[in-house]
């Protein structure tokens, strides 16, 4: 059975991969995200989750697309300097992926797709899937789910407590 935990990303700004399955144990947080977004301000919300709970066992990991409204141009560079100047950023961040042309999509939303559904798949920025420790699908969250609000914390919390 195929989980979360048989996908990586490319890092952001360095070599490498960021390996899901070295957070095997750990719930996910898995973000699209984007620089130039009426959304980017989720960015502040999901530091200070992260800062809160990865603690606990919780990783949020960034995935920049450019694919909705065209709001993340920027190199890796560009995005990296975003993120620290504006927000601070901690959280692993991926590089940028496409998730709009089938053709194209990374795997993990892919996976996704065949999960959930090509209805679960973003619509828009700050989409959010929440990953539980053994690797399934928690839950899809729409952009418009703040990273604090109650639906969000509760199932995070779920997702922590659960064996």
């Amino acid at each position: 059975m195929t989980t979360a935990h048989d996908f990586s990303f490319a890092k952001l700004d360095e070599p490498g991969e960021i390996n899901l399955a070295d957070y095997a144990g750990k719930a996910l947080l898995i973000v699209n995200v984007a620089s130039a977004c009426g959304f980017t301000s989720q960015y502040r919300d999901l530091e200070s989750l992260y800062e809160a709970k990865v603690g606990k066992g919780l990783v949020i990991i960034g995935v920049p697309c450019n694919d909705f409204g065209h709001q993340e141009p920027g190199e890796a560079r560009e995005i990296r300097e975003f993120c620290d100047t504006s927000f601070h950023v901690t959280f692993p961040m991926a590089a940028k992926v496409e998730i709009v042309p089938s053709a194209r999509r990374h795997p993990f939303y892919q996976w996704v797709a065949d999960e959930l559904g090509d209805s679960a798949l973003p619509r828009w920025n700050f989409h959010k899937y929440l990953v539980g420790k053994d690797g399934g699908l928690v839950g899809a969250y729409g952009s418009k789910t703040a990273p604090l609000s109650p639906d969000m914390l509760e199932a995070i919390k779920g997702a922590l407590c659960a064996a």
